[in-house]
């Protein structure tokens, strides 16, 4: 019989600092919201150097704009995508529970459909091409995702699938059953799914793209083409450690579900791309 008490128990505090009486109602400042924040913060620091070196030309007013435009397309899309994704019943019954940010809930896929969304109508305004302001986003978007997932894991949900791994966590909030191999009956060990999540559709994806963007020079639309791909992949994959958060969709998570139509897309932009690449070279 294996030592339950070989794990770590979550222990951390969702919260950065605790307000122990406010009359606003507000709890303190949770690190989800850090996360967002630092994520947001990131993404204009680098359009900033971006500009700085020549590579993507863009006044502050504008680059405020557009920072503006993705955040509300993240929240906003973020929160809807959620509701409508993952508890699309409890939001039928009660459609004021979108408002309701502080009981948590984002999806990351109704994210995306925001930014889109958001770099659509800033194209429009300040003349910009949608394929040159995705290449450019999907750089700096990978650093928010990673902080997104750690923060996850500090606030102790989303874990990940039951496991006896040596690094497995067990997570008070997460369904208590009896486990035979450690003769309890309570929270089981589970994979830190969260941060896999961080390191692959994080660290691993603001790695390449910053890679692709310094030092190659891809076609326009074949970064955002690339990015859909290999999000889609990771996601599939770090869904593999996650425990499900809603009911299966032919077999697979809703995470994994959704994902195959950026895979799909992105596939199909990397194809549209090519194929204008050659005839190009062709002259036809």
């Amino acid at each position: 019989m294996i030592d339950q008490s070989q794990y770590w128990v979550h222990d951390l505090s969702p919260f950065l600092i605790r307000f122990p009486e406010n009359p606003l109602g507000l709890d303190g400042i949770r690190y989800y919201g850090l996360a967002y924040l630092l994520g947001f913060l990131g993404a204009w620091l680098l359009l900033k150097l971006y500009d700085a070196k020549g590579k993507f030309a863009m006044d502050a007013d504008a680059r405020a704009t557009l920072m503006t435009a993705v955040i509300l397309g993240v929240l906003v899309g973020g929160r809807l995508g959620y509701m409508l994704l993952y508890d699309l019943e409890a939001f039928l019954r009660n459609p004021a529970l979108l408002f309701r940010v502080d009981q948590g809930g984002m999806a990351s896929h109704g994210g995306f459909v925001g930014v889109i969304l958001a770099l659509v109508w800033f194209a429009r305004r300040y003349k910009y091409g949608f394929l040159q302001l995705g290449d450019i986003m999907v750089t700096v978007g990978p650093l928010g995702l990673m902080l997104g997932r750690i923060a996850n894991f500090i606030n102790g949900e989303l874990w990940g699938r039951v496991s006896l791994v040596n690094w497995a966590v067990i997570f008070p909030e997460s369904p208590k059953n009896y486990n035979p191999a450690l003769g309890t009956y309570g929270p089981e060990p589970r994979h830190p799914s969260q941060l896999y999540e961080a390191a692959l559709e994080g660290g691993l994806m603001l790695l390449y793209v910053q890679w692709r963007f310094w030092r190659t020079r891809p076609p326009l639309g074949q970064l955002s083409g690339e990015f859909l791909l290999g999000y889609g992949i990771v996601r599939i994959i770090g869904e593999l450690f996650r425990e499900p958060d809603a009911a299966l969709l032919f077999g697979l998570s809703r995470g994994q579900f959704y994902s195959i139509f950026m895979i799909v897309a992105g596939a199909l932009l990397i194809g549209a791309v090519q194929l204008r690449q050659r005839k190009q070279s062709t002259g036809t």
